[in-house]
């Protein structure tokens, strides 16, 4: 069976691929730092510094945009590049897994 061929997309980290899981519904940031905590498991804590710091390099990217602002509150969502993106991460890290599955048989 042939694999599907993904694109290669450059390193992004752990707390950037997080922001963007979340962001496949429109939601300002207080509530990306909640929802990346729960997804994660805890594992990932997010404060505002580092998420603003991170909203304003994707935007720059072009992966998210603005979907709506009430005075101080904006809200965030995926670009169609910011969705490619994310799908490809997600191919490459399931790659990654069952890889990593295959080596954990052997380690136990």
């Amino acid at each position: 069976m042939a694999k599907e061929k993904i694109s290669k997309p450059g390193l992004m980290t752990e707390t950037t691929y997080y922001i963007l899981l979340s962001l496949v519904e429109p939601l300002h940031g207080y509530v990306v730092m909640q929802k990346v905590e729960e997804i994660s498991y805890g594992t990932v804590t997010i404060g505002p510094g580092t998420l603003y710091g991170a909203f304003s390099k994707l935007e720059n990217d072009g992966l998210i945009e603005v979907f709506s602002q009430e005075s101080r509150r904006k809200s965030y969502c995926l670009t169609s590049k910011g969705k490619q993106v994310l799908a490809d991460q997600i191919k490459k890290f399931s790659i990654m897994t069952e890889n990593g599955n295959k080596v954990l048989k052997h380690l136990t």
